[in-house]
């Protein structure tokens, strides 16, 4: 049975260290089975412990121990690594942001002290990091050349690649995409990077895998609907990937109607602060990330790609408290330990990370264009995007 670590911001109701951690306490639903995995975690590092806390009672009720550092916490109180897998869980919790408006969640710092006992213990261990691998580019980067120099496998992100679509569709490996469109919702810098994740698993099965990013320019308000007017993005395309959305609002709400959002001309009355994200690859593709609070409540994507037309599907989240799309995530995380590879590349969440950031200096810039040579981030997509079924 393998023994794992879990080293946590915060672990309480709802939070993404409750969501993932006890899956692996009790199991989860998987391919219409309950299945619980031969897995046992023996040990927890907290940082915070807010009111509802819920580390110590599960740390009696399952038998593992609480440590107070992260290093007690992969040795088991003892002087040698004692554990075949870390999860890092770094969400959630009372953090200050930076002038980017970033939570600064010590991702790369608790990365760092998982290396660093690896190093001295002369061996080292898969690690899960969840969602961002930092909020600078270059932290992340570090992250994910550690787990190459010190040769662990290294996973990384959220949900959103790896949840059910509806349609399930699956671009082919190799397609030629002509233009790419995500819708997403909620605030920054949480909700944005879920929807810059789940475009990018979509867009990296392009023709040439992915290539790095030249540019990148973020803006905001009615600068969004003017873009739209002058074909910076596809009303074809949002069109498309609205019409996968399962909760429109407006009339919709108001007395059951349905709507073409777009042609209807409602978008601006329901959006107060929209924002567009715009990306240039080094290959040439142009993609573009409409946040769209107000106008939706899920995360839908569409693309043109050559012979096949406008290919569109909604990123499925299921309802709290039970958040079953997060078992799809954890059946990842298990496969990772068992196989010892991880079933994606970390250079995905590393070129996310890394855009986000770079979206975010945009705005803060006065939304002006912005140049990344260092984003010259390249992998190929695995054979199979990988999501729910």
């Amino acid at each position: 049975m393998k023994r794992l670590a879990i080293v946590t911001t915060i672990y309480r109701y709802l939070s993404h260290a409750q969501h993932i951690g006890d899956r692996f306490l009790v199991g989860y639903p998987r391919n219409g089975r309950w299945h619980r995995p031969n897995m046992k975690v023996v040990s927890l590092y907290v940082d915070q412990k807010p009111e509802g806390d819920q580390s110590e009672a599960r740390a009696r009720e399952f038998g593992f121990k609480v440590y107070p550092t992260i290093a007690e916490t992969l040795r088991c109180g003892g002087d040698r690594l004692a554990v075949d897998a870390v999860l890092s869980i770094v969400e959630h919790g009372d953090y200050p942001r930076n002038a980017l408006g970033q939570v600064l969640y010590p991702r790369h710092e608790f990365f760092r002290q998982c290396v660093e006992v690896f190093e001295k213990d002369g061996c080292a261990v898969p690690v899960y990091n969840d969602k961002h691998l930092s909020y600078s580019f270059e932290k992340a980067r570090w992250m994910v050349d550690q787990s190459r120099r010190l040769k662990f496998p290294l996973l990384a992100g959220s949900s959103l690649p790896v949840t059910w679509r509806l349609p399930e569709i699956e671009l082919p490996l190799g397609c030629e995409i002509q233009d790419a469109l995500m819708v997403g919702v909620g605030g920054s810098d949480a909700m944005d990077y879920h929807a810059l994740e789940a475009m990018q698993c979509m867009i990296e099965r392009r023709k040439g895998g992915e290539t790095g990013v030249r540019a990148v320019q973020m803006i905001q308000g009615e600068a969004v609907w003017k873009a739209g007017q002058e074909g910076r993005w596809s009303k074809r395309l949002l069109t498309a990937a609205l019409s996968r959305s399962d909760t429109p609002q407006g009339f919709t709400v108001k007395d059951g109607r349905t709507q073409d959002l777009v042609a209807g001309g409602e978008l601006p009355k329901l959006v107060r602060n929209p924002a567009a994200y715009f990306i240039e690859h080094n290959d040439g593709l142009k993609t573009t990330l409409l946040m769209l609070t107000g106008a939706v409540q899920d995360f839908n994507f569409a693309a043109s790609v050559t012979g096949l037309g406008i290919q569109s599907t909604q990123f499925l989240l299921t309802p709290v408290p039970n958040v079953t799309y997060s078992a799809c995530l954890v059946s990842k995380i298990e496969e990772m330990i068992e196989t010892g590879r991880a079933p994606y590349p970390a250079e995905r969440t590393l070129i996310v990370s890394g855009i986000l950031e770079s979206c975010l200096t945009s705005k803060l810039q006065g939304q002006k264009r912005l140049e990344t040579p260092y984003l010259a981030v390249r992998y190929k997509a695995p054979a199979r995007s990988r999501p729910a079924r």
